[in-house]
């Protein structure tokens, strides 16, 4: 059930990670006075704000930290004319404050803030009104900049031209194939498990498919898609609590996954479970020691979740092990409930990413919204650096290109865990398929593979060239059913292949009702 829950949130707003990724744009800050120069980190808003590439005009620095201009009161244009302005941030919003510093005549707007540095952002209205460069630095920054050059500085805003293409996307790319591969694989071996148990008449209690939570109804489904836009819109209005409650369940989920992977590799390696008696019970110190370094690994990034030099390594193997342990505990009955799932999810994507802004107040995405959190244009913004980043719900890697950028920290490229988890639940089903039919060489989980890689690639291919986050479900659902609907009528499989297993309750349990004849047929 933590499984279910915690994938309603990753689905909700992993497709924004990788629009917000794009707008979180860095730029340089070069001061000098002559003698001395020094440099400092930038965030801006490319949707915005235009900055030059290269170093350009030197512009006076005038100092109006102790303002937020809000208003012009008190400011004469002549001090300002002509010159780049330092203010802090809060009470107004960011276009407010621009909007004065461009009428008084000011060539530039720094915001110095003590809070986060979230790229600055408003009404897509109010972006018309803007004509002049805005962006925020540390206030820290500053004030070490104040006790360098003192109040004589000549400053140049530029954003240094960075690779279109960076290693990092692929092994993103290598990532999300592997966990969707070894995850379908997974799900398929259980699925074989299972037959030939209950081919040997172990009796029991029959699971549903291989997992151990099964969507056979359009009804569930329907539910399903509806808990995750009401998870989405409550995390809309209630972030600044929710986040904390997502992060827990992270935290519990991803090491019960990562236990699930580690035993599973365990028992592959044929390593004893070492079992003693403890009180007239038996215990295993295998599954004690495994379950203390899974917590003790999940533990220590929800409390360094921030540091990034070295935390998206426990970030992307703890969402490695969930992604894994999703596709093998929860499976899809047929192709009926893929093609059902998957569309509603690609209409809920595009809805949420695209929609909502033509009716939102401040003209954003409901999704952009969540993930940068509550009143990410205005002046309140009280979470973490970038706060696109604070929530555990995507695949981080650092651009090797920008590691040489020590100004503003590291910079990642992203792929959100529902990106991975959506369509390996159509790979999962692919793979048990494989099982029932008998096929050869897995042919439905290596096409379905191949039509998932086809899909990334696509994805980032259109990401480089309109220099645009995408959400990915939009090019990944077509690729996926496609690709496996083709396979099954080629192979004249179709009608087993929409029909699948389906289930109805009974008296608590799940039982069979078709797919009988073709496990029959192919002596399972």
């Amino acid at each position: 059930m933590v499984n279910v829950t915690f994938t309603i949130v990753i689905s909700s707003v992993s497709p924004v990670r990788q629009v917000c990724h794009v707008i979180c744009q860095e730029a340089i800050l070069h001061i000098s006075n002559g003698a001395t120069d020094k440099e400092y980190c930038l965030v801006y808003n490319s949707l915005w704000t235009n900055l030059s590439l290269s170093l350009s005009t030197a512009y006076p620095l005038v100092n109006l930290s102790s303002r937020k201009l809000c208003s012009s009161a008190g400011v004469s244009p002549a001090i300002v004319r002509g010159k780049v302005v330092v203010v802090m941030r809060g009470e107004c919003n960011f276009s407010q404050k621009a909007v004065v510093a461009q009428d008084l005549g000011a060539a530039a707007l720094i915001v110095a803030s003590t809070k986060s540095m979230s790229p600055p952002g408003a009404n897509v209205t109010e972006y018309e009104k803007v004509q002049i460069p805005l962006a925020l630095m540390r206030y820290m920054d500053f004030l070490d900049a104040q006790s360098v050059f003192g109040e004589e500085m000549q400053v140049r805003l530029y954003a240094p031209a960075v690779p279109v293409f960076d290693v990092s996307i692929v092994v993103m790319l290598l990532i999300g194939v592997v966990t969707v591969a070894l995850g379908g694989y997974w799900s398929g071996a259980c699925e074989r498990e299972r037959l030939s148990a209950s081919r040997g008449g172990g009796g029991g209690e029959e699971k549903s498919d291989s997992g151990d939570l099964a969507l056979y109804s359009p009804l569930k489904v329907v539910i399903f898609v509806g808990l995750m836009c009401l998870m989405l819109v409550l995390m809309y209005f209630f972030y600044k609590y929710l986040v904390y409650v997502i992060i827990a369940i992270f935290c519990l989920a991803s090491a019960t996954a990562l236990f699930s992977c580690l035993d599973a590799l365990l028992d592959l390696a044929k390593c004893s479970p070492m079992s003693v008696t403890v009180l007239g019970g038996s215990v295993s110190v295998r599954s004690v020691l495994l379950s203390a370094v899974c917590v003790t690994v999940a533990v220590v990034w929800g409390v360094y979740r921030n540091e990034d030099r070295w935390i998206w390594i426990l970030q992307d193997l703890l969402g490695v092990a969930f992604c894994l342990n999703f596709l093998k505990t929860i499976s899809l009955s047929n192709f009926k409930i893929c093609v059902i799932l998957l569309s509603l999810l690609l209409l809920y994507d595009v809805f949420f990413v695209f929609i909502t802004p033509l009716f939102m107040p401040n003209g954003e995405s409901i999704m952009v919204q969540v993930a940068l959190g509550p009143d990410a244009a205005g002046e309140k913004v009280t979470t973490h650096l970038f706060v696109c980043l604070s929530l555990p719900v995507v695949m981080r890697v650092p651009r090797f290109s920008a590691w040489t950028q020590n100004l503003c920290g590291m910079q990642f490229s992203i792929l959100g865990y529902g990106d991975i988890i959506v369509p390996g639940l159509l790979v999962a089903y692919c793979s048990r398929f494989d099982v029932w039919v008998n096929s050869p060489k897995k042919v439905y989980l290596f096409c379905c593979c191949i039509a998932y890689l086809c899909g990334m690639v696509l994805t980032f291919a259109v990401m480089l060239v309109t220099k645009m986050g995408q959400p990915a479900l939009l090019y990944l659902v077509p690729f996926t059913l496609l690709g496996s609907a083709l396979l099954a009528w080629r192979r004249g499989e179709m009608r087993q292949f929409w029909n699948g297993t389906t289930y109805e309750v009974s008296t608590g349990t799940l039982k069979q009702m078709n797919f009988t004849q073709a496990l029959t047929k192919h002596g399972l």
